[in-house]
């Protein structure tokens, strides 16, 4: 028998050598540390906006969305699922979720820098601008953490049905403190809001939810009774609830502990075992005799909720698009650093043509969402018109640029080749949290339906958006074109159509943004592509004389 001897291990210059078969090579750096908030639409869009004020804080922002560490906590809060513990060592009912350091961390900072319910106590102008265009630049990290303080802001103007609820509980909903724990809500720094609508019979046909509502005897009090089926962020401090009361549905405020400090009825099932989302919990609570406060009258729980709705919508977008550009930066990094064929890729006429595609699909995105954020902005102060905008233009934006989240962040992917397909990567985290955003709050065929009610039973919405359409007349003949076309198309509508009339909505809404703001190379490109019919079915179908040097040079970050 010959006995093999092992060299002992070494390390030279920090790299292993020993048993070494070859180097490394042609494999790009890690891109963090990087500037989260290098982007050119993105800093147009909040001051065109109304939130230029907010700049400095949104750079400083980028660089801690950016670096190494907070990169590191969206990989570990996905890699550590939250954890329930029904009950505690002795038996006793807790019903609590346990969450990886890396959650609470991110959270911290969400909350801290204003991303939460902050935006409704800020006065300034362009409050809400300036938090839509945090989140576009912090979720950079990861996604899951923006569920509770989405649902934090949206809840505040649903709260404010209640004005003696809203007066306690605003204060702090805003507030930038982030304090973790089940204890009375009043004893805390600040709080975080949870939702529950949903129901296993009926999803988004609220009106089939059959928990039910029983008054006390002590005026606004209720009991609650059933179950609701997709409940995000259980460790929430207070959720609005829709429940059927003796009036018909309502909506109802239900703190996980009471005044006295006391837990309430909150029983946590079981949590969802998600395709993406993974960081955040996702639970099915079961209320029994659990104590609810009233808000706004009975029977009126969808009106007083819809707000919330509205609000959680707009973040949808603002996902969506913080997905397409966190994917594409990843993607614009390796073609960067990476060779084949003797050249770079991103030198690569094909590779190029991808790139710029995705490009268009980013800033389109993201210059929609930040428009719908002053709208919202405006419409907070009282802007009627903006207002009306802001109803159809947030439903046209949540179903089209969440419905592109899926196949743009799969082309990203694609263009990291087999590097993408490893968790190592992080490109599938990005992927399967894409399609979350076309689901949550009403799926593709609520929103688009939602659009024709909106212009049924609100006509003012349809002048509000031909009025932003028509700001560009002029500039492009495709672009009027393809209104003449929607215009033709609202004289048509019905169910079937639906989809169809909302995505030329969409695209006439975001053609028409780009044409007033960005440079001709985008503008061009994208009416060339979107809406005069010089394109594939693939993205990287760009016609040949597009400026692909132009769009790269504009949405790719400055090389380090």
């Amino acid at each position: 028998m010959t006995t093999l001897t092992q060299e002992p291990y070494e390390e030279s210059a920090g790299r292993p050598v020993g048993y070494a078969t070859h180097d490394v090579t042609n494999q790009p750096p890690p891109l963090a540390p990087y500037d989260a908030s290098a982007d050119t639409a993105l800093l147009e869009g909040v001051r065109r906006e109304g939130a230029a004020w907010a700049e400095e804080e949104l750079r400083r922002l980028g660089l801690r969305a950016g670096s190494a560490q907070a990169q590191e906590w969206g990989d570990l809060a996905n890699r550590h699922e939250p954890v329930l513990r029904t009950h505690d060592r002795y038996g006793n009912r807790i019903d609590e979720v346990e969450y990886h350091p890396s959650w609470h961390h991110l959270m911290r900072v969400a909350v801290g820098e204003g991303l939460a319910g902050s935006a409704w106590a800020d006065d300034r102008p362009g409050a809400h601008v300036a938090r839509t265009a945090g989140g576009l630049v912090w979720g950079h990290t990861e996604a899951g953490h923006g569920c509770p303080t989405s649902m934090t802001y949206a809840a505040v103007p649903a709260l404010r049905a209640e004005p003696e609820l809203a007066k306690v509980y605003e204060p702090l909903l805003t507030s930038r403190e982030y304090e973790p724990g089940l204890r009375p809500p009043t004893g805390k720094r600040g709080l975080l809001a949870g939702m529950g609508m949903t129901e296993k019979q009926g999803g988004s046909d609220v009106r089939a939810n059959t928990t039910a509502a029983t008054p006390t005897a002590e005026s606004g009090v209720y009991t609650l009774r059933g179950h609701k089926w997709f409940t995000s962020a259980p460790m929430c401090d207070v959720f609005l609830v829709l429940a059927q009361a003796p009036g018909g549905l309502s909506c109802f405020l239900v703190p996980r502990v009471l005044p006295d400090g006391t837990r309430n009825t909150f029983r946590v099932q079981r949590l969802k075992d998600k395709l993406g989302n993974r960081s955040n919990a996702s639970s099915e609570p079961e209320f029994d005799g659990t104590v609810a406060w009233l808000v706004g009258p009975e029977g009126q729980g969808v009106k007083t909720i819809i707000e919330m709705v509205n609000c959680t919508r707009l973040d949808c977008v603002m996902a969506s698009a913080t997905l397409m550009r966190k994917t594409l930066v990843e993607a614009g990094h390796h073609v960067r650093h990476r060779s084949a064929f003797g050249a770079r890729l991103v030198d690569q006429p094909l590779m190029r043509n991808v790139l710029a595609d995705l490009a268009l699909e980013s800033e389109a995105a993201t210059t929609l969402t930040l428009r719908l954020a002053g709208a919202a902005d405006r419409a907070v102060r009282g802007d009627a018109g903006e207002a009306a905008f802001r109803r159809i233009a947030t439903a046209v934006g949540k179903y089209w640029v969440t419905k592109r989240g899926p196949a743009f962040t799969a082309e990203a992917l694609e263009c990291l080749g087999g590097n993408g397909y490893v968790e190592e990567s992080g490109m599938p985290r990005h992927y399967r949290e894409a399609p979350l955003l076309s689901i949550w709050e009403g799926s593709g065929n609520v929103n688009a339906l939602d659009v024709l009610r909106a212009l049924g039973r609100s006509p003012e919405t349809a002048h509000a958006l031909f009025g932003e359409l028509a700001l560009a007349r002029g500039a492009d003949a495709r672009l009027d074109a393809a209104v003449a076309r929607l215009e033709s198309g609202l004289a048509e509508a019905s169910e079937t159509g639906a989809r169809r009339l909302v995505e030329l909505m969409a695209l006439t809404l975001q053609g028409s943004l780009l044409v007033r703001h960005a440079p001709p190379a985008v503008a061009d490109a994208f009416c060339a592509s979107r809406l005069g019919g010089d394109w594939g079915h693939a993205f990287g179908t760009l016609p040949a004389g597009a400026d692909l040097g132009g769009i790269l040079e504009r949405a790719l970050p400055p090389r380090a």
